[in-house]
């Protein structure tokens, strides 16, 4: 299957979530920002709150498309020792990337949350949404950091993903959720039309648009 672009992957996706959707205890969190796009209509069709969730990947330098590790919002860092050891990767390397991506994590805080606070996980049904699934490595680092704040349920969600990542990721979390599974993964981005980069002006403006729908669903059923 090859998907138009994130907005078509999202409808797909949230074609496989339905039974979640009227709760009021789901969250939908993205990873920006290739995300975003993607969970936003898992959101709007299970009539759930939408936020993100930061983290960045560690590219190895040179190679930024692989991932080396990627650190999050909280500051927990994860390592690929998968690709660390075999290019045998200097502690001193890697702290100079994840230094970088630290960075970058603050810049989105300030972008995309415009003063709002980070949402309530704790006994919350958090779907995890991302526009693909390779490595693994980013996806992973966001699981167990959110499992730090105890969800009641942890579910990752995605369109396209290699069949071994998904494989791995679901003995960390509750449930994986990959309508595309090819056995012949290549990249992410081979299995859509238009790929190209979200930009931040449509991660801010998709999110605002979610959390003033959210607000207008909340006055709609507040008691008079």
């Amino acid at each position: 299957m090859l998907f138009h672009d994130r907005s078509e992957a999202g409808q797909v996706l949230a074609k496989h979530l339905a039974v979640y959707a009227h709760r009021p205890d789901v969250l939908v969190l993205a990873l920006p920002r290739g995300g975003v796009p993607v969970a936003f209509e898992v959101a709007k069709t299970l009539e759930a709150p939408l936020d993100v969730f930061l983290v960045r990947k560690l590219g190895v330098p040179g190679h930024p498309e692989l991932a080396m590790g990627a650190v999050t919002s909280g500051g927990m860092q994860t390592l690929n020792q998968d690709v660390v050891q075999p290019l045998r990767i200097p502690a001193h390397v890697i702290n100079r990337v994840a230094e970088h991506e630290r960075k970058e994590i603050e810049r989105q805080q300030l972008a995309y949350r415009a003063g709002r606070v980070a949402p309530q996980i704790t006994s919350r049904i958090v779907i995890l949404v991302d526009d693909g699934l390779a490595t693994g490595a980013t996806m992973r680092a966001a699981v167990r950091a959110l499992r730090e704040h105890r969800p009641k349920r942890l579910i990752v969600a995605v369109p396209v993903g290699a069949a071994d990542s998904c494989d791995e990721l679901r003995t960390e979390a509750d449930e994986v959720i990959c309508p595309v599974c090819p056995p012949h993964f290549i990249s992410v981005g081979s299995w859509y039309e238009d790929f190209r980069q979200t930009p931040d002006v449509t991660v801010t403006s998709l999110l605002a648009l979610a959390n003033h729908a959210q607000q207008t669903s909340d006055s709609a059923v507040a008691p008079n």
